[in-house]
């Protein structure tokens, strides 16, 4: 098994991978150097599954997900979707791949066009595919995929600015169901919204999965919203992939100090729980992926790192079955951090 590489679990009968990176990395060339966003990342995600991916900004995540759809060039490594290679695809060839991998941005307002209606912003990927064959046949798929996202078919005539977060955020999951897709990459898509809708999003996007059998890649920096959508979750950190895990193993049994800390950083409901807990404040901010640290890339910020840190770059290594992590001291770090 590769660096990074994350199996996600057949939960759901699943046995086809969508999509697959191998030893992917994206890193882009600057004034004070190269950026590595992303640095040998392997992961696998596979039909009817969620693979939450979560790390703190600046970690890669994103850029993942914009080399899963090619919108941004691997700098080596691999991307495979539906089994096929499309690392080196032709612009006219990567038009195929927007309707097997469709994407939903953090920001409805941004990725909409102001200028469009809903219903055109909707229908697009329907003329660009050539899904349909007539206007009228276009207007009943558009109004069909707004009974999906629960919004009213009278709001295909509007423009985005009349609409509220959460309906734009619903627009752009419709837009993203119309090719039919093989994958979808939600990117942040719950950051922008309110907390009371941000819940209606992830309801809506939990119903679409179980009616459709949609095929999710889940991004966010909230940890708890990615354990309530994912099947399977990925820490990244860096640029690379430090945790995987189901939900259940993250949460009740973290294995890498990073993970740990962002766990400590969610509030808890009960006051009483919460005042007696112990928290893991990290100290700086994660280092510049133009020069990251020698050895583990997380020592410069781990509470438990030793001397060999420097020296070793971790690899992921299985700590239970199906839950692996990148750290010298897997488990044996996290419990010093509870008690110290």
């Amino acid at each position: 098994m590769k660096r990074g590489e994350v199996q996600v679990p057949t939960q759901r009968g699943a046995t086809e991978a969508v999509a697959e990176l191998d030893d992917l990395r994206v890193w882009f060339p600057t004034s004070a150097g190269v950026v590595r966003a992303v640095d040998g990342v392997s992961l696998q995600v596979r039909r009817g599954e969620t693979l939450g991916l979560v790390g703190e900004s600046g970690s890669g995540k994103s850029t993942t997900g914009l080399a899963l759809l090619r919108l941004v060039d691997p700098t080596t490594g691999s991307v495979r979707v539906a089994g096929q290679d499309v690392t080196g695809w032709s612009r006219r060839q990567l038009r195929a791949l927007r309707r097997r991998v469709a994407m939903v941005f953090q920001d409805p307002q941004a990725s909409l066009d102001p200028r469009r209606t809903v219903g055109s912003s909707i229908a697009e990927p329907l003329i660009v595919h050539r899904l349909v064959d007539s206007s009228a046949a276009r207007r009943r798929r558009v109004e069909e995929l707004l009974d999906a996202v629960g919004l009213r078919r009278d709001l295909a005539d509007r423009h985005p600015h009349e609409l509220s977060g959460g309906q734009r955020q619903r627009v752009g999951i419709a837009r993203a169901l119309a090719g039919e897709p093989d994958l979808i990459v939600l990117d942040e898509p719950i950051a922008s919204l309110d907390l009371s809708v941000q819940a209606q999003i992830m309801n809506l996007l939990r119903g679409l999965q179980r009616d459709l059998g949609l095929t999710y890649l889940f991004i966010a920096h909230d940890l708890a919203a990615v354990e309530h959508m994912s099947d399977r979750m990925a820490v990244m950190y860096l640029g690379r992939i430090v945790e995987s895990g189901t939900p259940a193993q993250i949460w009740r049994e973290p294995a890498h100090p990073y993970t740990a800390a962002l766990l400590s950083a969610i509030p808890v409901a009960d006051p009483r729980v919460e005042r007696e807990r112990r928290r893991v404040i990290l100290s700086g901010d994660i280092p510049s992926p133009v020069d990251p640290p020698s050895g583990c890339r997380f020592r410069t910020r781990c509470p438990q790192a030793r001397p060999d840190c420097a020296e070793t770059d971790p690899a992921l290594v299985e700590v239970a079955a199906g839950h692996r992590a990148a750290c010298l001291y897997a488990g044996e770090a996290v419990r010093a951090m509870r008690v110290s």
